[in-house]
């Protein structure tokens, strides 16, 4: 098994920056992927970002490239996700997950974090 905690959430107002981390523990040699996901009210939960532990690659959603950038710490346990240039449409509650997806890094997930809010005012 492996417990995911993430951290950073908060309200900022739109344009302002924000970072979450993601702290991986237990069997993580077991996952080869981390990534994040947003749900808002009313609206499935949707892909963010996600990166590849062994070799840093990183794919995005459309609506978050160029604005967001995923990162992991050199012991690969940990996973960040620095948002910059917000908007109130990144408002949602953000979920760190881990697994082995296919679909380029979009599949399923096996764990799941328990949440961080982001609210974005305007």
């Amino acid at each position: 098994q492996v417990q995911l905690v993430e951290s950073g959430g908060g309200l900022v107002q739109a344009g302002a920056s924000l970072r979450l981390s993601c702290a991986a523990s237990g069997r993580t040699s077991i996952v080869n992927t981390m990534g994040w996901f947003r749900q808002a009210p009313g609206k499935e939960r949707e892909f963010v970002a996600a990166i590849r532990r062994r070799d840093g690659t990183t794919v995005y959603a459309d609506s978050v490239k160029g604005r967001f950038t995923i990162s992991r710490d050199n012991a690969k346990t940990t996973v960040y996700l620095q948002m910059n240039s917000l908007k109130p449409e990144d408002t949602a509650a953000y979920y760190c997950a881990a697994g082995n997806p296919t679909a380029a890094m979009r599949g399923r997930y096996d764990y799941w974090g328990q949440g961080t809010q982001v609210t974005v005012s305007s």
